[in-house]
């Protein structure tokens, strides 16, 4: 059938308004109609969306206000504070109602006085600011060896065959074992158990980390890279590890409440940090723990430790959930 023949008069249009010339822009041409994104502005809304994560998000802030700035607001010293109270004996081993009535109602009793006649509350905070610390400084070193490690050796089949080697040695030793074996060669000081988290924690990351490069790296964007000849260090730094950012937050959210967990573990054996932390203070009062009317000088620093490492794992879990891209939509 034979095309129809239109007749341009029958619009009643002059020969300009039918045949307009169209301005031809290149920038204009390579623009793409879609709404901006932005990955972390997208992490934080999705994060932001449950209710759950703000609530959590304000007790993370209250615990660390009390972990750092209350020791310091109160001018906490501990080589003095502890033992302010220690020839007085009517002072020690206090409920929280017994404190209030000798001290006065203040926050410094409201946990009651332990066994020299300290304030429970204010040992606490001070303590759990050398867990926190020892924690977040762990984290970051075994993080940042671990992750960078990792992307080499996913990479690398050279070093693959050498650290595939080391990690089957040096992994099959027990993690408590090992770090219990360096502080009792070495004085048990807080930069000691660093170096005993430290020495080889890292290497359980960097082995998931490989895990996770092997699984990616032989796509087909990153082979296309390596016939483009990019090198193997920008392939891994801009495409596969921000792939891996969600995976990365998860991995740091178990790691630092583990560290706590280490920490009060190996002082309530007796072999932790010769200063007064959240373990030391547990193994402290452990004959506490069954005298009545004594049991919160045991129960309170246990209820403290146990809040901070389900808050800092709760939050962080939700903040690696958010980090998936695939949550964005």
């Amino acid at each position: 059938m034979a095309d129809k023949i239109i007749n341009l008069d029958e619009f009643n249009l002059s020969q300009e308004e039918l045949f307009a010339p169209v301005d031809r822009d290149s920038l204009d041409s390579e623009k793409i109609t879609a709404p901006r994104y932005s990955y972390w502005h997208s992490v934080f809304r999705v994060f932001f969306r449950k209710k759950l994560n703000i609530v959590i998000l304000l007790l993370l802030a209250v615990i660390i206000a009390f972990t750092y700035i209350y020791p310091a607001v109160i001018g906490y010293d501990a080589a003095v504070d502890p033992y302010i109270n220690l020839m007085d004996s009517s002072a020690k081993h206090l409920t929280p109602a017994a404190a209030m009535d000798k001290f006065g109602h203040n926050i410094h009793w409201i946990l009651g006085a332990g066994a020299s006649g300290q304030s429970t509350f204010d040992a606490i905070w001070y303590g759990s600011s050398i867990s926190v610390s020892m924690a977040l400084i762990c984290a970051l070193i075994n993080m940042t060896v671990g992750v960078v490690i990792g992307a080499i050796w996913g990479f690398s089949r050279k070093v693959d065959i050498v650290m595939t080697e080391v990690y089957n040695i040096v992994g099959n030793v027990p993690y408590i074992l090992l770090i219990s074996v360096i502080v009792l060669i070495m004085s048990a000081s807080f930069w000691t158990m660093v170096f005993a988290l430290t020495i080889t924690g890292w290497l359980a990351i960097a082995y998931f980390i490989r895990t996770q490069v092997i699984i990616i790296r032989d796509r087909e964007y990153n082979l296309a890279s390596r016939c483009l000849g990019t090198p193997i260090m920008r392939i891994a730094s801009k495409n596969i590890m921000p792939f891996m950012t969600s995976v990365i937050v998860t991995l740091a959210a178990t790691e630092i409440p583990s560290y706590i967990s280490y920490e009060v573990f190996l002082s309530y054996i007796g072999m932790g940090l010769s200063d007064m932390s959240l373990g030391r203070l547990i193994e402290a009062s452990q004959s506490a723990m069954q005298t009545p009317g004594w049991e919160i000088e045991f129960w309170a620093p246990v209820a403290v430790a146990s809040i901070i490492t389900v808050v800092l794992y709760v939050v962080g879990q939700n903040l690696g959930d958010a980090s998936d891209p695939r949550t964005h939509m």
